[in-house]
């Protein structure tokens, strides 16, 4: 995984609630086992109408939108346990979603796969959709080791609460298998501590 720190970039807003990870990626699209590719499918059937035409009401198909901010409803990633939604997000560019609310198996699945969930309250989530309703050009910054969400512009900010484990392997680009493995010496020393006692 890359190494997330501090992120400032543009939001990208989809203010609409309870939104499920069929929704995210429809079923039709989980036979692949890899990680990759995904990010094409992304909101497919509201990216796009009958026929394969995007659709143009999208927020992503308007022109000018981007960004690795993905500011969501709440109640972001409810329905299924499938880890494709978190990978769908990634693969398509974001690497922070902001909401007053995630589903836990959601928000488990986007800390495994490098995905910043930022949990903000409702008042925050409001003003952020606000301030992207009168200026789309707005950016915030995201600021893992500092735990907090800034405005740029307006210098509004906030908090936000992580698990400190997923915290540091965020920080430094790990999966559970790289922590494990970055531990190898540790491990290794602790293991023939044990069997000088048990001599």
């Amino acid at each position: 995984m890359e190494k997330f720190e501090t992120i400032q970039s543009r939001c990208v807003p989809l203010p609409l609630q309870d939104v499920d990870t069929d929704q995210i990626i429809p079923a039709r699209f989980l036979k692949a086992t890899t990680r990759e590719g995904f990010g094409d499918n992304l909101f497919r059937d509201w990216r796009y109408t009958e026929g394969d035409k995007p659709n143009p009401d999208f927020i992503l198909n308007q022109a000018g939108v981007s960004g690795q901010v993905l500011v969501a409803g709440k109640n972001f990633g409810c329905g299924s346990s499938r880890e494709h939604a978190a990978w769908a997000i990634y693969d398509y560019g974001f690497r922070v979603v902001v909401s007053s609310f995630f589903a836990d198996i959601f928000k488990n699945n986007a800390l495994n796969n490098g995905l910043l969930p930022v949990q903000v309250t409702e008042e925050f989530l409001e003003r952020l959709f606000s301030a992207l309703e009168k200026d789309p050009d707005m950016q915030v910054e995201v600021s893992l080791q500092e735990q907090e969400i800034r405005v740029i512009d307006t210098g509004y900010k906030e908090k936000f609460e992580i698990n400190s484990y997923k915290k540091y392997c965020l920080i430094q680009g790990y999966d559970d298998i790289d922590f494990l493995i970055s531990q190898k010496s540790d491990i290794e020393k602790f293991e023939g501590s044990r069997l000088e006692v048990a001599r």
